[in-house]
């Protein structure tokens, strides 16, 4: 058995069921059952894929992202999601890193191409929705398919995402995730969510991040419900969908339900459809989830990352809601601890760092024997947020042992953005912070020291920060200093920097 089958069930039991919408178009449960066949025979006939293969994707969100997905599951491939919100350069890198076999792209981003073909010239390229010079189209590789679409080497032990998230050194990861993880996953979702056959999922977070991937749209397939896509956020879609499809689920994180509840048409919006929103991805003002309940609709809390599929600790359907930026208890399927330094188990009310073990927790850093080491403990990830919980067991997280910013629910590392600056003739030395933002929760600010006799400007570090990074990532503010904090060993010390910075009483960066 692989995590295929559970389409293939469902497509058995209710072959006509609505499984996908997008743009108005649905896919039964037997047509998206067959599309993977078709779709796993291709890889597997035409571009010679087989299992431990990397096949890499650069797409908004759309069902043949999820038809990849169980192909991958089929053939014991694994599917690396692309942000397609970061630079060429940092594409590249996370295409070499992974070795990517096939490279299935959008035509949106067709503007890429030269450089990546150029980077990779050992990666095949199909598109999605056009034929790519050189390259082939993806539905002429399956009407080209045939023989087997199937491995029986596959089962559910074999690795199926390798999902990168920005690292601690300034370069990405990729957290690799077994099939198995995504199937508890799913079970802890149903748990969160009350998730029968009868739901309807509003899909408008990127398949890039496990958020958008793994807390409601896979684990609603997975138990034969429906799933409405949208590309990509806006909050005019969001809200029409809701009252037009009647959805009975999604999943927003703080900035897009701010951008929902900002919306003119927020107040009267018909929002009877919807059992519950989810949230998560950072910590959530509590203003945001006064807003979505005075229109009826509670709000569940989940907290966990990349590492962890994400679902780790949550808020219930029907559970207690009541105590106020709890993230809430550990999932069905998983544990969650407070530990300190050393791995200790910490007393109820003691601030320490969170741990989680279970099998929807990630199986490896990609070709990192380091990192992995570093994060797994006899089963334990160490998250390197910080949080405490209280003595019936719920979880509040208070703030990030590393130096993480999470910006709109992106995540951004200072260390990332510190390589780039410092990589600048001009930069002496650098140090990254986040800023508290009304907006976006938490913008990147550069504190720089320049070269003696360097007139380099705000401007001109933000250009070469952007030459390499995504918009996102590039510093709202650039701060130029004298001399950085440091320890005695000579690292930045960034906690001293964010005291100076609150200090300077600087005004909103949004």
């Amino acid at each position: 058995m692989d995590l295929c089958s559970l389409i293939e069930r469902n497509a058995a039991f209710a072959p006509g069921k609505s499984a996908t919408i997008f743009n108005g178009e649905v896919l039964s449960y037997a047509a998206f059952n067959a599309r993977i066949e078709q779709t796993a025979r291709a890889l597997k006939a035409e571009l010679g894929v087989g299992r431990g293969d990397r096949i890499a994707l650069l797409s908004l969100n759309r069902p043949d992202y999820l038809v990849l997905l169980y192909a991958c599951a089929r053939l014991g491939a694994m599917l690396v999601p692309l942000n397609w919100r970061l630079a060429v350069a940092e594409q590249i890198f996370i295409l070499s890193d992974a070795a990517a076999k096939v490279l299935v792209l959008e035509q949106a981003f067709a503007g890429l191409l030269p450089a990546l073909e150029k980077a990779l010239p050992d990666t095949a390229i199909v598109g999605l929705d056009f034929t790519p010079p050189p390259g082939a189209g993806f539905d002429t590789l399956l009407a080209q398919a045939r023989g087997d679409g199937r491995n029986p080497h596959t089962d559910l032990s074999c690795p199926l995402l390798i999902v990168y998230t920005s690292g601690t050194t300034g370069r990405p990861k990729g957290a690799v995730l077994r099939q198995e993880a995504l199937l508890w996953n799913g079970i802890m979702s149903q748990h969160m969510h009350g998730l029968t056959s009868d739901d309807h999922v509003l899909t408008v977070l990127p398949f890039f991040h496990v958020g958008g991937l793994n807390i409601q749209t896979t684990p609603a397939l997975h138990h034969g419900a429906t799933v409405t896509i949208h590309a990509r956020f806006t909050p005019d879609a969001t809200l029409d969908a809701i009252a037009r499809d009647r959805p009975t689920l999604t999943v927003l994180v703080p900035a897009t339900i701010q951008a929902v509840t900002d919306h003119p048409g927020w107040a009267t919006a018909d929002l009877s459809s919807l059992k519950a929103i989810a949230t998560g991805s950072t910590t959530v003002p509590q203003h945001l989830i006064d807003r979505v309940v005075a229109r009826g609709v509670p709000v569940l809390q989940v907290y966990g990352s990349t590492e962890t599929c994400p679902i780790a600790v949550y808020t219930r359907l029907g559970g207690d809601l009541s105590r106020e930026g709890s993230t809430g208890l550990p999932g069905l399927c998983c544990e969650a601890e407070i530990i300190d330094d050393a791995g200790t188990e910490l007393p109820p009310g003691t601030l320490g760092e969170i741990a989680v073990r279970g099998p929807s927790v990630f199986y490896e850093y990609w070709g990192n024997e380091t990192a992995t080491r570093e994060a797994l403990h006899d089963g334990w990830y160490r998250t390197g947020d910080l949080g405490h919980r209280d003595t019936c067991g719920y979880f509040w997280v208070h703030d990030r042992k590393k130096n993480l910013i999470i910006s709109g629910g992106e995540n951004i590392y200072a260390a990332e953005v510190e390589r780039v600056l410092i990589e600048h003739p001009d930069v002496a030395a650098c140090g990254v912070i986040g800023r508290a933002d009304q907006r976006w929760d938490e913008v990147p600010v550069a504190y720089v020291v320049r070269r003696s006799g360097s007139t380099v400007n705000v401007e001109e570090l933000k250009a070469h920060v952007q030459s390499q990074l995504a918009r996102f990532k590039v510093p709202r503010d650039i701060v130029f200093v004298d001399d950085l904090p440091r320890t005695a060993l000579g690292k930045v010390q960034h906690f001293m920097l964010k005291l100076r910075d609150a200090a300077s009483e600087p005004g909103d960066a949004s």
